[in-house]
């Protein structure tokens, strides 16, 4: 029987394109190994997104290629990486037997099984699957291994981005958006439920988008508001998932600000299994960025939103992410958005130091900003946020809350998102992957400390 090794690498909607290689690999009666000495064939799920991305990615193939002691060991490398470098990487890598991309994780057993069935001449090139401009999208019915604790689960509901952000390469590199259908959506949740999933992650480069493209008459474009009487979207869908039965959570990551309405916002408080916590990637907040980064939005607009939704969903726990560095960043802009910061008290932020990636527009543009003042902004936001995260767990202390056990002695709140946010320690004797109720004692950097 063939052995399959697989590493996966980046963000969890790479991590479901490894969960569907997986299960298209068992369904072709290979058997899947952690141990890489004891793989017939490795596959390298690559991710792509920023520069560190890239060489942790390269770094994993050549471990790879070094770590083969016989040429009839496969090596195979799929996703952002190579969809995005499908013409460059044989050439670069000429060790690696095969390159697949995004419409061709349904085919890799077939893919492997040609790769053991085939002794490669030294001169022979590696075989290169990847098709530009992809179109698959899973379905629920999709065969799958879950690559996640037994509690929690990814959906991805939609996959690709039209959005024309100047820094980002994802349009590039997954497509154009393309919807799943709101019955798929469900149903796979609905499974997910009976098999005991405690917390349902629904993701996609932009999950605020979802249905639109199905939309009937005038087409909606990147500034589209989420509108529940043109068809399906991600508000029909949170209030459809919320009449499943069950204990479980619904969490919603990756949104776009543009598509934000009072119909989601509705949704989301009306929905009682709909945790109260958001992702939604701001950038900035000077006008001046946010035209140089085509976000489709502007301070005022970001500024309105945000009090929409506190005032519309008590209790919201929203999580941010900004670019510090970016081309033509002023001073003046850079202040901006430190009194942004202190002024919104965002519960969960990151900070990104800008990263040059080559087929952005981004790249092409004037004034990139030196090294040094980039790392010296990185540091004094990180700053801002690390003040704000030590007064929010502080007015933590005393507080009740519902926590999901990610491990013995580990958990999790409504306000924090798997791999991402800060964890709660807790009674160890309470079971993994139950909801239990805790009172905060005390904090630790990022993290609340339970009573025992």
């Amino acid at each position: 029987m063939t052995k399959v090794g697989l590493v996966s690498l980046g963000c969890a909607k790479n991590l479901i394109d490894s969960e569907i290689m997986v299960g298209h690999i068992q369904q072709a009666g290979m058997q899947m190994t952690p141990k890489s000495d004891d793989a017939d064939v490795m596959i390298i799920n690559t991710c792509s997104f920023i520069d560190m991305a890239k060489k942790e990615s390269i770094s994993s193939v050549h471990e790879a290629i070094d770590g083969r002691t016989d040429r009839k060991k496969k090596i195979i490398v799929a996703g952002c990486m190579a969809q995005r470098f499908a013409q460059e990487l044989p050439s670069l890598m000429p060790e690696v037997d095969a390159f697949i991309g995004l419409d061709q994780l349904t085919e890799v057993g077939t893919i492997v099984n040609r790769l053991t069935g085939h002794e490669r001449a030294e001169d022979e090139s590696p075989d290169n699957h990847v098709t530009e401009k992809p179109q698959y999208i899973p379905d629920y019915d999709t065969p799958r291994f879950r690559l996640t604790p037994s509690h929690y689960a990814y959906i991805k509901i939609a996959e690709g981005c039209n959005h024309p952000c100047s820094f980002c390469i994802i349009p590039k590199i997954r497509g154009k958006h393309r919807s799943r259908t709101q019955e798929s959506v469900v149903k796979e949740a609905r499974a997910l439920v009976a098999s005991g999933i405690k917390e349902i992650n629904l993701i996609s480069q932009d999950i605020t988008y979802f249905g639109m493209d199905k939309w009937e008459g005038q087409r909606p474009n990147p500034r589209s508001p989420v509108d529940s009487s043109r068809g399906e979207s991600l508000a029909t869908l949170i209030r459809e998932l919320n009449t499943i039965e069950g204990d479980f959570w619904i969490r919603l990551l990756y949104t776009h600000p543009a598509h934000w309405s009072d119909d989601l916002i509705a949704a989301i408080a009306e929905s009682d299994k709909v945790v109260k916590y958001v992702d939604i990637p701001l950038q900035h907040i000077s006008d001046h960025m946010l035209t140089l980064m085509r976000r489709e939005t502007n301070g005022d607009y970001i500024r309105d939103l945000i009090r929409r939704m506190r005032a519309g969903i008590p209790g919201i726990a929203i999580r941010t992410t900004f670019i510090v560095g970016f081309p033509n960043e002023t001073e003046e802009d850079f202040k901006e958005l430190l009194d942004f910061i202190d002024e919104f008290k965002f519960e969960r932020a990151g900070v990104f130091n800008y990263s040059r990636e080559e087929g952005t527009r981004a790249n092409k543009m004037e004034g990139h900003v030196h090294h040094a003042t980039r790392k010296r902004r990185w540091n004094e936001a990180m700053s801002h946020l690390q003040v704000r995260a030590e007064e929010f767990n502080q007015s933590q202390v005393g507080k009740t809350v519902r926590v999901l056990v990610e491990k013995p002695g580990e958990a999790r709140t409504y306000m924090d998102a798997p791999d991402i946010d800060g964890m709660v320690f807790v009674d160890p004797t309470i079971p993994v992957g139950t909801f239990a109720d805790v009172t905060i004692a005390d904090w630790r950097g990022y993290d609340l400390v339970a009573k025992r």
